[in-house]
């Protein structure tokens, strides 16, 4: 799936269900959404994972800092990913994997926690820069950010997802109409809104 059509897909289906063991997975497959983050998994299990998600015909997209034995800088890690899975993408909060995750023709989500006012002037400045972007930037806690939403979308091109304490139609809501393009939650409740 090309950069655009990803965007794409997320624009059209903003809620996107992020899972953290298998009964969410399960859950989630059976759920109205077409993109799934996978938040769990090891270097054994990651590929059956995103198999089941690609053959239920939904994005999967794998946070590679949370698989253990990929969980490390290294390029090598979405060496395997792309060679070893069917995985559509990656998340991850490591700025230096994105280039090599796009060299692999891997979509992109760069994760990053906003947990106080130089975290928000790093996350401006970076999208200042001229360096290689992520696709997409995903802010976490999305609950309290529709402030820096709006702040982020002055000063970057790249779309933004809000992630993390999204509990209701309220807060999905809330994020989509400070700029968000979706939302990602573990909360099974917000997949069926």
């Amino acid at each position: 799936m090309k950069n655009r059509d990803f965007i794409n897909k997320i624009e059209i289906n903003p809620i996107i269900a992020a899972v953290k063991d298998d009964d969410g997975l399960s859950k989630a497959l059976t759920e109205d959404v077409e993109i799934i983050f996978v938040l769990y998994g090891d270097i054994c299990t990651i590929p059956k994972i995103v198999s089941r998600i690609k053959k239920a015909g939904k994005v999967a997209m794998v946070h590679v800092d949370l698989i253990t034995g990929l969980n490390n800088s290294k390029d090598v890690c979405l060496d395997f990913i792309k060679n070893n899975t069917e995985a559509d993408g990656i998340i991850t909060t490591k700025s230096n994997l994105i280039a090599h995750a796009k060299e692999l023709e891997l979509n992109t989500v760069l994760r990053y926690f906003i947990l106080d006012s130089l975290a928000l002037q790093n996350i401006e400045k970076q999208a200042k820069s001229s360096g290689i972007k992520p696709d997409i930037i995903e802010f976490l806690p999305g609950i309290v950010l529709p402030k820096m939403i709006r702040r982020i979308n002055k000063v970057s091109r790249v779309p933004i997802i809000a992630g993390g304490l999204i509990a209701d139609k309220e807060d999905v809501m809330n994020a989509l109409d400070a700029g968000a393009i979706a939302i990602s939650s573990t909360n099974e409740m917000v997949w069926e809104l």
